[in-house]
């Protein structure tokens, strides 16, 4: 067995999201979120349709309308627009 040759992370065939650009977000597009998670960096982790979405200054269990500022293969960044009544408000 060749431990060198084993794909990478950009070749996986079948796992994941598939190739092309089949994301459910696009950039500059806004979406109703709840944050379900946060990272190691503190940012807030939503998902549309299982697609992550990183958004700084949010907690968990907040809901925001946020707008997409960039999508990568495999998660997407965003920004708050607008915090949901009766969401706690974000860190200042």
């Amino acid at each position: 067995m060749s431990f060198g040759q084993r794909g990478g992370y950009g070749n996986r065939g079948g796992f994941g999201r598939g190739s092309g650009s089949n994301k459910p977000v696009e950039v500059g597009k806004e979406y109703n979120v709840s944050i379900s998670d946060t990272s190691r960096r503190g940012e807030g982790i939503a998902k549309v349709e299982g697609f992550i979405i990183f958004v700084p200054g949010t907690k968990v269990g907040q809901n925001v309308r946020i707008k997409v500022t960039q999508v990568s293969e495999r998660f997407a960044s965003g920004q708050i627009v607008e915090t949901a009544a009766g969401s706690s408000a974000p860190p200042s």
